[in-house]
């Protein structure tokens, strides 16, 4: 999967936090929609996103590492040529 946002602000000087520009805005507003649906209703992705803020992440942290996460399983779902199905735990 391409990076969502391809260019972070940092260098040598920089103090404060980093920032994120650039990307292609269109995927990263539908792959942020498709995580927050994820985030509330498949299982599996709630358990990881609250594992997260329980670590003490804050919640643009832990947002991106859940869409990784669906960008991971979208990737092998399509290399595998499957559908998605739900695993009985």
């Amino acid at each position: 999967m391409g990076r969502i946002a391809q260019l972070d602000r940092r260098c040598g000087s920089f103090k404060g936090r980093r920032h994120i520009r650039g990307g292609r805005a269109h995927v990263r507003q539908a792959v942020y929609m498709a995580t927050l649906v994820a985030m509330r209703h498949n299982p599996h992705m709630k358990q990881k996103y609250d594992a997260l803020i329980t670590a003490g992440k804050p919640p643009k942290v832990a947002l991106p590492a859940i869409i990784r996460k669906l960008g991971i399983l979208a990737n092998a779902l399509l290399r595998d040529n499957r559908k998605w199905a739900e695993i009985s735990p």
